[in-house]
């Protein structure tokens, strides 16, 4: 196998790119280059109507614009496309069958209204753990309710627990019954659910380092669990601190939060935001501008803060 460092970008093209996503892009791309390693881009539209094409062109010239160029994926294609999930379906069902083969999955036909209703207990990214409600019932139970609805598909999670390095945060433990529980893999309207689909294309692109912010952490052992059942090696995990609204909000592209439109139009060069950007991130001691190129020689995670970080209100 190459030990060159593949890591990648995985953006959702629902609306135009915001700090937080360039923060935790900028990071990706200094991490893989300064292992002289490669960049990947992969489009995450597995919700077609909420993602569009006029946004999956509109980041790619974000990222051009910023420096953060990419080896492979999104508009150069290469040998591991297609790079657009929702064109990748066949591959997930084949994915989803060989968990199926292994009865590791059954259907689900509760609803998101019944979970919270049943007082479950919640994760600590605020889901509710799963009470395993469909797991144990019959062919005739399944087909009588199938009448009524289409079921989600569940993956069974075993009584272990998985653990790894995050190359930022350090160790990670989670006891996946009590700390994950049973996931869906597909969803009842027939889209194939996050966690799967990512697992199943950081395996089969060959990707063997993801960075992503901190709200991600508690989705890694589910992910790491699926790469192992699909027979693929994991990759290093690194996790980035947030970047917040100066009022402690999550930067939201719903809410046009600091978006790189809004910045471009201020008049802001791509060298004016790098700069900014890695100051918040501890890679230089004044918020002066400088392009992804320069920093990628000394770029190190020691340098980059654990906690989340509030956005100066007077830095843009």
């Amino acid at each position: 196998m190459s030990s060159t460092v593949v890591g990648r970008f995985a953006p959702t093209p629902s609306g135009r790119l915001h700090l937080g996503n360039l923060f935790c892009s900028l990071l990706a791309w200094l991490s893989a280059k300064s292992q002289n390693g490669r960049v990947l881009l992969r489009i995450e539209d597995l919700d077609t109507q909420r993602t569009s094409e006029h946004y999956t062109r509109q980041l790619q010239r974000d990222l051009h614009f910023l420096g953060l160029d990419w080896d492979e994926g999104g508009d150069l294609g290469g040998p591991n496309g297609p790079y657009w999930q929702s064109q990748r379906s066949s591959y997930y069902r084949q994915c989803l069958d060989t968990l199926s083969s292994m009865e590791l999955t059954y259907p689900c036909f509760c609803s998101r209204a019944q979970l919270h209703a049943a007082q479950a207990p919640h994760l600590d990214d605020g889901q509710v753990l799963y009470p395993g409600t469909c797991r144990d019932l019959t062919p005739q139970q399944i087909a009588q309710r199938t009448q009524q609805r289409l079921p989600a598909v569940r993956l069974q999670v075993p009584d272990c627990t998985i653990s790894f390095t995050d190359g930022h945060y350090g160790k990670v433990h989670q006891h996946l019954p009590t700390q994950c529980g049973d996931f869906i893999l597909r969803r009842s309207d027939g889209v194939f659910a996050y966690q799967l689909a990512v697992a199943a294309d950081d395996g089969a692109m060959g990707v063997t380092e993801v960075v992503r912010g901190r709200d991600l952490l508690s989705s890694t052992p589910r992910q790491l669990w699926l790469l192992k059942l699909l027979g693929f090696p994991a990759p290093r995990y690194a996790h980035t601190p947030l970047l917040l609204a100066p009022d402690g909000r999550r930067l939201s592209k719903r809410d046009g939060d600091v978006s790189l439109s809004a910045l471009q139009k201020k008049g802001y060069t791509a060298a004016d935001i790098i700069g900014r950007l890695a100051w918040l991130a501890g890679l230089q001691p004044r918020p002066q501008p400088v392009l992804p190129a320069q920093l990628a020689k000394d770029f190190s995670w020691d340098k980059v803060p654990h906690e989340d970080i509030l956005l100066p209100p007077d830095l843009f």
